[in-house]
């Protein structure tokens, strides 16, 4: 990564480059040749040529020097400000730097003062970062250069206390995804790869932040507002620069008191709370900066697209990427060429299940940067969720050759190889990850699992050990169980030689035994419908709480494209409604339940691909799912449909609207039926005003055949899928039986609920049917047990 000295030296040899009649300025003329040289695999038009000159000459209009054109500073900015990548371009015009420099060692006795020190460094604009010297967002007063010449000598001592003790410690990052954030108003290379972690709880530390306040203080008193301001500002540069930055925000917030309407304060106070994870504050300052820069008119606007991709990037750490969308969009507007919010958008567009769009925006920032192996990253897992592998696995290899220790890539890729049933290739990327990263729990399981489907059982066992050691979860416990019963067992994996070790029954060859045991096909649906209320976690989102949003939420009434009221809202702002049903999530399991909700729900509710949704409709789709009593979701569910503007005022609903929900319903829960059913009304619909009470909509969404009958069975796997059966395993899949136990009553085997909703038995029990009873625990396993027994000693010998 360039450091900022020779950047600013290749952009002056390119700004040289162009500068044809050397007059200090690039003219339309020079500017037009520059882009076009830049962009050599890019066919401009000359509409889109006239376009990118008038954006560049407007939005840096105070650097445009009359006739002359953009000044070396002007051109500066504009990759400050992330419109191109300075390497990328250097390289592409083939210019070489040539530097002299002369490096002067200073010599001189050591003395405890500050003063002293200062003497000895006299030269400290040549010494103090480059951003004191920027012309905008540098140092202006005088005083202040003393100031931060000062702190530069505080932080030394510092880090020589530290570094002497062992305290001061630092972790390299580049084996991750970069954030893509901008970290500064201009190039996001300020901070280094290797973050440094400061002992800031001892006598060393607690020295150091009373001398600053001394320092502080000085600026304080400085003769003017704008000093003051001037001074404050600088401190926290110095102190972000050499992440300190808890003492950072400080000295930024002490900005924004003194210059509130200012946007640089409150985009690097923004950039210090996102740093520390506090990810709410960092959106607050953000917002601020935004107001600020669009209120300041054309001083402010080139900044606007990184405040946009930051606020974006603290969105995300909220877990509100639906919002962070819309924010990475619009940056990528307003600077077309901002290569990193068009990565970010389509890193966020994949988040929420939108794929094929991720697939254009990470292909878009490629194109401008081709280097860009997080880019890279991102595509081949968005290509892979669109089932294109082989192109998957080159992207995911360019990123890896970009970036060899890439872990996300690695893993990603290991993903992919799993998938694809390469589990000897799946392994080598699993083990390359844990090199990077040894405590990698999740690449130790997987390389567990690689190894088992590679038939390498000793290498698995040891492997899900290593992971065991690593983290305590159930499910690393069940893996080594299940190992166990392979062993003891000897089952060979179906479709291997020999006798398979399961053979797939048709429905009608499963029976049942009571009343109570499921169905076959209904459990399969409810599982399905039981996962995604896992994913989503709605189901502990109690009904209550839906109610409530419904009674407080004031949504305006809007009209869609057929002329009908309804209440909708963008998806954006439905992300915050979930967010307050679901505020007791983390925001990455946030992430998570709002990607299962657009892919299942949203996208069906939002056909036409508009981004607004029916929020009444949402409310009553979701409802049947949400945590609390039956009867209440199924009230809740009617309530909802009153609640929109068609019904609103009545105590009934539109039959039609009734019919509508029902196959809505069946469309996003029961996917077998297929999305043809949403053209099918059951019943006759002879009046389109003809309206349903309660009792009636009842008796519809109850309905085995049409309606969403299903629900007994989902209920019951709510209350029952935690139980576990002893030492009871499934006799197909080995697993511990965790739910409900299905006993063959002839051959006595037990299936698991995966297996019996798949109709799956075990090979060595052919029969010419199967009849199965449910046990929910093994309370009524022995329950039943004891009452046959009770009835053959009555039998009597």
């Amino acid at each position: 990564m360039a450091t900022r000295g020779s950047r600013s030296e290749k952009v002056k040899r390119i700004f040289q480059q162009f500068d044809a009649n050397r007059d200090g300025g690039l003219n339309r003329d020079e500017m037009e040749a520059l882009v076009v040289a830049v962009n050599p695999r890019v066919k401009f038009s000359e509409e889109q040529i006239n376009a990118i000159l008038d954006e560049v000459f407007r939005t840096y209009g105070e650097f445009i020097d009359g006739e002359k054109g953009l000044t070396y500073e002007g051109l500066l900015r504009t990759y400050d400000d992330g419109a191109g990548d300075v390497d990328r371009d250097f390289d592409a015009l083939e210019l070489e730097l040539n530097l002299e420099e002369n490096i002067k060692g200073i010599s001189g006795a050591s003395s405890s003062s500050i003063a002293d020190e200062r003497a000895i460094e006299s030269q400290k604009k040549q010494r103090t970062a480059a951003w004191a010297v920027s012309p905008n967002h540098g140092i202006v007063f005088d005083d202040t250069w003393k100031i931060v010449d000062d702190l530069e000598i505080l932080i030394k001592r510092l880090k020589a206390k530290q570094a002497k003790d062992g305290k001061l410690k630092g972790d390299n990052f580049d084996a991750y995804s970069d954030a893509g954030w901008s970290r500064e108003l201009g190039p996001s290379t300020e901070i280094s790869d290797k973050r440094v972690f400061w002992e800031e709880s001892g006598h060393d530390y607690a020295l150091f932040v009373k001398e600053l306040g001394v320092l502080r203080s000085r600026a304080d008193g400085a003769r003017s507002r704008e000093e003051a301001f001037d001074g404050h500002m600088a401190i926290g540069r110095a102190l972000y620069e050499h992440q300190l930055f808890r003492e950072a925000l400080v000295s930024f917030k002490r900005a924004c008191e003194l210059q509130p309407v200012d946007v640089r304060p409150h985009f690097r106070t923004g950039n210090c709370y996102y740093v520390l994870g506090k990810y709410m504050e960092a959106k607050e300052e953000f917002l601020l900066a935004q107001e600020a820069a669009e209120a300041g008119g054309n001083q402010w606007a080139y900044l606007l697209p990184q405040i946009y991709v930051n606020l974006g990037i603290a969105l995300e750490g909220e877990g509100m990427v639906l919002s962070a969308c819309e924010y990475y969009r619009e940056a990528a507007i307003l600077c077309p060429t901002h290569f990193r919010a068009l990565k970010l958008l389509g890193s966020a567009l994949f988040g929420v299940g939108e794929y094929r769009a991720a697939v254009k925006a990470l292909e878009e920032a490629i194109f401008m940067k081709a280097d860009y192996a997080d880019a890279y990253c991102d595509l081949g897992s968005a290509l892979h969720a669109i089932c294109e592998d082989e192109r998957a696995i080159e992207v995911f290899q360019k990123a890896i050759d970009l970036k060899p220790g890439h872990v996300d890539a690695l893993y990603n890729l290991g993903g992919l190889y799993m998938d694809l049933g390469r589990f000897p290739r799946a392994s080598e990327m699993y083990t390359r990850v844990l090199a990077v990263w040894p405590n990698h729990w999740r690449a130790q399981l997987n390389k567990a699992v690689s190894l088992l489907g590679a038939g390498e059982t000793e290498d698995a066992k040891k492997a899900l050990k290593e992971a065991l050691k690593m983290t305590n979860r159930v499910e690393l416990h069940d893996a080594i169980s299940h190992l166990k019963q392979l062993q003891k067992k000897k089952v060979k994996s179906n479709g291997g030689n020999g006798e398979e070790a399961f053979v797939t029954v048709e429905p009608s060859k499963f029976k049942t035994v009571g009343e109570n045991t499921m169905l076959r096909p209904d459990l399969a649906n409810a599982l399905q419908i039981r996962a995604f209320q896992r994913i989503t976690r709605l189901g502990r989102c109690h009904i209550d709480l839906l109610m409530k949003e419904m009674l407080d939420g004031d949504v305006p009434v809007s009209y869609s494209g057929s002329g009908v009221p309804e209440k909708s809202i963008r998806k954006p702002k439905l992300e915050e409604v979930l967010r307050r049903l679901l505020s007791f999530l983390k925001p990455e399991t946030f992430q998570g339940a709002v990607k299962a909700i657009n892919e299942r729900i949203l996208s069906v509710l939002d056909e036409a691909g508009s981004g607004r949704v029916d929020l009444g409709m949402f409310f009553a789709v979701v409802a049947p799912i949400c945590g609390g009593p039956p009867d209440k979701r199924k009230r809740v569910a009617f309530d909802a449909l009153l609640w929109r503007p068609v019904n609103e005022g009545i105590s009934q609903i539109k039959k039609v609207d009734a019919a509508r929900y029902i196959n809505l319903l069946r469309v996003i829960y029961v996917p077998s039926h297929g999305v043809s059913e949403m053209m099918e009304v059951h019943g006759e619909m002879d009046a389109s005003n003809s309206l349903v009470s309660y009792t009636e909509f009842l008796v519809m969404f109850d309905d085995p055949d049409w309606g969403f009958g299903i629900m007994p069975t989902l209920l019951k796997l709510e209350t029952r899928d935690r139980n576990r059966h002893g030492q009871h395993v499934c006799s197909v899949c080995r697993y511990p039986i965790i739910g409900s136990r299905f006993k063959e009553m002839k051959s006595y085997f037990s299936l698991c609920n995966q297996c019996y909703s798949e109709g799956k038995v075990p090979s060595t029990y052919k029969q010419e049917e199967y009849r199965f009873k449910e046990y929910g625990s093994e309370a009524e396993a022995m329950r039943d047990k004891c009452m046959c027994f009770n009835m053959q000693s009555r039998k009597g010998p």
